[in-house]
């Protein structure tokens, strides 16, 4: 028999051990709980998109182009414009059709006879070749016979993708249908390579400033100031400035005349 002590004891929750066995209840062990992971939920799968068409009023990123204010002079672009669109059409060529023919893309195409991109050197010989025309075509005014005085301060020069090429004009392109004169700058430890131009067309070169190596389909010869060098320009041919500071060249190219 429990005492009143343990009962009251027992009340607050606790027992006290006497003499006599008391046995305890035993509390149940906690269950150890397991964490949930959390669910995943599958990603949905993403429709690969279509391919976006570029308008003809885009630029293809294969066929780097300049905006005017970039490098090639402005007041270049709506000539070369003109002056395309005239000379495929007398052709009698699509965009589409020249754009195969040179390897130039229609969209750049279509953005240079807008007048809104600046084509590089590069992308102008091609299409100059492809119309089977001078270069200095694409860049002809109507000159009527007149005096004509060029500036420096106001030469107009056409650059490569890399700005490390220049070549500035010197004689309107329509005065001498056969001859193109042009001042050529090449920054230091640039090479700048040419395309073959047409059939029988000759560059004579003599070098201002600087120093210049010219390497032609099959040979190499390095220019100093004062040195000149007439080679066929109708192979692939290249020009390259191995010094610390800027070439300066003059390039007359002559056509070979046709039947």
């Amino acid at each position: 028999m429990q005492s009143l002590g343990t009962r009251s004891n027992a009340r607050r929750g606790f027992v006290l051990y006497s003499s006599q066995t008391c046995r305890v209840p035993q509390m149940p062990k906690p269950t150890k709980q397991t964490k949930l992971k959390p669910k995943t939920v599958p990603e949905r799968p993403q429709r690969p998109r279509s391919p976006r068409a570029v308008p003809a009023t885009e630029i293809d990123a294969d066929e780097p182009a300049t905006r005017p204010t970039d490098k090639t002079d402005a007041s270049l672009v709506p000539l070369l414009g003109v002056n395309l669109r005239r000379h495929r059409l007398l052709r009698g060529l699509t965009l589409d059709a020249l754009s195969l023919a040179s390897g130039v893309s229609r969209a750049m195409l279509g953005q240079i006879e807008l007048g809104k991109s600046a084509p590089t050197i590069n992308v102008l010989w091609k299409v100059a070749r492809a119309l089977d025309i001078p270069f200095a075509r694409l860049l002809e005014e109507d000159t009527s016979g007149a005096t004509i005085v060029m500036r420096r301060r106001d030469g107009r020069s056409i650059v490569n993708q890399a700005g490390t090429f220049s070549s500035r004009p010197l004689i309107p392109s329509g005065s001498l249908r056969r001859v193109e004169f042009y001042e050529l700058t090449i920054k230091p430890g640039a090479t700048e390579a040419a395309e073959p131009h047409a059939v029988g067309t000759i560059e004579s070169l003599v070098l201002s400033r600087g120093i210049v190596e010219i390497d032609t389909s099959t040979e190499h010869h390095l220019l100093a100031p004062g040195d000149s060098i007439v080679f066929a320009a109708d192979t692939p041919h290249a020009y390259r400035n191995p010094g610390d500071q800027d070439a300066v060249l003059y390039l007359v190219m002559t056509y070979a005349d046709r039947p």
